[in-house]
């Protein structure tokens, strides 16, 4: 995508982990432990532990596709993509619809938890409420996750107090023991425990909202599955021992009949403290979570029609990108549905059912797991992989959709009927919009059937994005590569691996089996990317650093690899391990210059090592010259080149002295007669160039 229709990564792990426990923390605790409690007793603490380990399954998958394909849209996207747009639609709209009852819902709650000192409205303040989150989501994710991270850090060191302080007032080793006065422990029995379980699950389901950012966020392969899993384990503690206290400290019939429980457990234990802070305190984590997932699910939210727009699966107008580096236009229409729903729903009961809908799609997240692996396309290398497949994903389907059958007809009915007007939604409109296939396209492949190629290209374009720490790895490995040409002779694969080799100890520091070892008869995949160029390309753990081998061969010379046709250059490349997806890059920035206009004439005219250097450099991140032609350079002649003072992101890669072409080594001292091929970031090349006019 251009710049101007993408999203700036300003996402930290602390704000992936402040988005994924605000999400969290709103009505699970502070509305719905009465409730869970009247149906099971003393268990519910119980059932609130079990459900964190049953949305396990969905998270990991989550965090899989997150890291694999991080775009905007999350759900909408990740299902686009493996099974479709029509399936796209559906999680798109679908997780929209249901974010956006939801949010809304979360910011009533926070106007009865306002209630308890202000006499306010409860629909006029959700509304206002809405409309003061709306802005600040347009001023920026950055501004928007500052706000986050204090509602959040305010949150959970007022819930860890209320933990603490009230297994001091229960006694640790008595707060375990059951109360008589609600019954037996499983007071409906296993069938009332097991339905508890279903109802308080929707609790830990804004713990994968943050998938839909996940384009914003640095580091994706790091950041989103550490800070999914530090919420869970946060949540899943809050979650357990605060209800474990209210069981403790409420009498039954106050604790079912309670909108408030958590504010009335404050009571018991805190009204003491002078002015009545405590329960201000309590009152004030509320408003924090409340306000903490209206603001959080306005992010979420607005990133769907977001995404699905760039997809022309909804009018494009919402794809557009404000001054503040926001999706304006999207971000609007979120707040003007949600405003909506305040108004015309009642939200509480709306809310419940479109929770129904979101365990639909967890299911589906998990299914498309099993498609985007058994598809089997090279280029999808998530940075982290769901364990146990793919047990873990058939049991996170089952598990989804056993606990909308505990949810009732209604939820069923509501599950339908979304997903009916998401399919009539894209057969009037998106389908006449759009040919993209999803990787389900893949599997049909393996079965004899067909496959969708573009998918590949994107999965390719998404690798080169996760990975921009290491833009510049391209042009450093094409400063430091070993260019062979071979005009006359007979070449199989066993001379090449002898000829690699003895380049790879000399120039790479290689061991002396790692050529022949990954680019062995059985592993070796040359891949066309232009008339007569091959490339092959490896990870292994001994290799520290990416290096490239580009074998040309002249007319006169015969290569006898694999029964290759016509070809007259070969790449070889290898890579570390880590991180992921690095030789997809590599490859891929390889297969661009060499697809480019005019590549081809100009590469078989190159007559030198630095002539052939020169054009598999990209033009944008690259400048040369004579060292005297950079006025920021001929300053510091006689330095080290680790010495060397330079813009930015940029570095001299290459050194011409004496008519020879060496790579620059830290050591190496800079002369006047040198020319430079300096690699950098085209923003900083140009700011180097206009240094130099000055």
């Amino acid at each position: 995508m251009s710049d101007t229709n993408s999203l700036k990564k300003n996402l930290t792990l602390f704000d992936v982990y402040a988005m994924s426990t605000g999400a969290m923390f709103s009505s699970g605790l502070f509305l719905l432990p009465g409730i869970a409690a009247s149906y099971t007793g003393n268990s519910v603490y119980l059932a609130y532990f079990l459900a964190g380990f049953l949305i396990l399954p969905a998270m990991y998958c989550m965090a899989e596709l997150s890291t694999a394909m991080p775009k905007a849209g999350g759900t909408y996207y990740f299902l686009d993509r493996a099974m479709g747009p029509l399936m796209g639609t559906i999680g798109g709209l679908g997780s929209w619809i249901a974010v956006v009852f939801k949010s809304a819902f979360a910011l009533v709650g926070m106007g009865a938890y306002l209630g308890i000192y202000l006499d306010l409205p409860f629909t006029i303040t959700a509304i206002l409420l809405t409309i003061a989150f709306g802005v600040i989501n347009i001023f920026g994710a950055k501004e928007t996750t500052l706000l986050q991270r204090i509602l959040v850090t305010t949150l959970v060191i007022i819930l860890i107090g209320f933990c603490l302080l009230g297994f001091k007032e229960t006694g640790w080793v008595e707060a375990f023991r059951p109360e008589d006065d609600h019954g037996k422990f499983f007071k409906s029995g296993l069938i009332g425990f097991v339905s508890t379980i279903g109802l308080v699950f929707v609790s830990y389901a804004g713990l994968t909202k943050v998938a839909s950012v996940a384009e914003e966020v640095q580091n994706p392969d790091r950041n989103i599955p550490l800070g999914m899993t530090l919420s869970l384990i946060t949540a899943t503690i809050i979650y357990t021992f605060g209800t474990l206290i209210l069981i403790k400290l409420l009498e039954p019939q106050a604790l079912y009949d309670s909108l408030t429980p958590i504010a009335d457990a404050g009571r018991v234990f805190l009204g003491h403290w002078p002015f009545g802070i405590g329960v201000f305190l309590i009152v004030v984590a509320a408003i924090a979570a409340f306000a903490s997932t209206g603001n959080a699910g306005i992010m979420s939210a607005s990133r769907y029609p977001y995404a699905m727009a760039k997809d022309k699966l909804v009018p494009n107008r919402l794809s557009e990108i404000g001054k503040h580096g926001t999706p304006t236009t999207s971000i609007i229409v979120t707040v003007l549905a949600m405003i909506s729903v305040l108004v015309l729903f009642d939200v509480a009961s709306v809310a419940k059912l479109a929770s129904a809908f979101q365990l639909l799609l967890f299911g589906l997240i998990c299914v498309a797991v099993i498609v985007m692996r058994e598809s089997r396309i090279d280029s999808y290398q998530p940075g982290f992989k769901a364990p146990f497949y793919p047990w873990l994903q058939i049991t996170g389907i089952l598990i989804s959709f056993w606990l909308i059958i505990e949810m009732g007809i209604l939820a069923i009915a509501f599950t339908g009927m979304v997903t009916i007007g998401c399919v009539l939604w894209y057969h009037f409109y998106g389908s006449k919009r759009t040919e993209r296939r999803g990787a389900i396209f893949h599997v049909h492949e393996r079965l004899g059937q067909q496959r969708y190629e573009g998918l590949e290209r994107e999965l390719m374009t998404i690798i080169h994005d996760r990975t921009q720490a290491e833009n510049l790895s391209y042009e450093a490995v094409i400063a430091r590569s070993a260019m062979m040409d071979f005009r006359y002779g007979h070449y199989d694969l066993g001379q090449l691996h002898s000829i690699m080799t003895e380049r790879a100890e000399a120039d790479f520091q290689f061991e002396s089996d790692v050529i022949e070892t990954c680019f062995s008869k059985d592993k070796l995949q040359l891949r066309p990317i232009n008339n007569g160029v091959y490339i092959a390309y490896q990870s292994a753990d001994s290799v520290k650093q990416p290096e490239l081998f580009v074998l040309r061969f002249g007319p006169q010379a015969k290569l006898d690899v694999l029964n290759l046709e016509n070809a007259h250059t070969l790449m070889f490349l290898l890579t570390p391990k880590k991180p992921v997806g690095l030789d997809l890059r590599l490859a891929g920035h390889l297969a661009e210059v060499v697809q480019s206009d005019h590549f081809e004439t100009r590469w078989l005219s190159a007559n030198t090592d630095k002539d052939m250097n020169e054009v598999l450099m990209r033009d944008d991140h690259f400048l040369h010259g004579p060292v005297s032609s950079f006025p920021v350079l001929a300053c510091q002649v006689g330095k080290a080149i680790s010495e060397v003072e330079i813009a930015d992101s940029c570095l001299i890669a290459l050194i011409e002295r004496n008519g020879m072409v060496m790579a620059a080594t830290p050591e190496t001292i800079l002369s006047s007669g040198d020319g430079v091929a300096i690699i950098g970031e085209p923003d900083d090349l140009v700011k180097l160039q206009r240094m130099n006019k000055k």
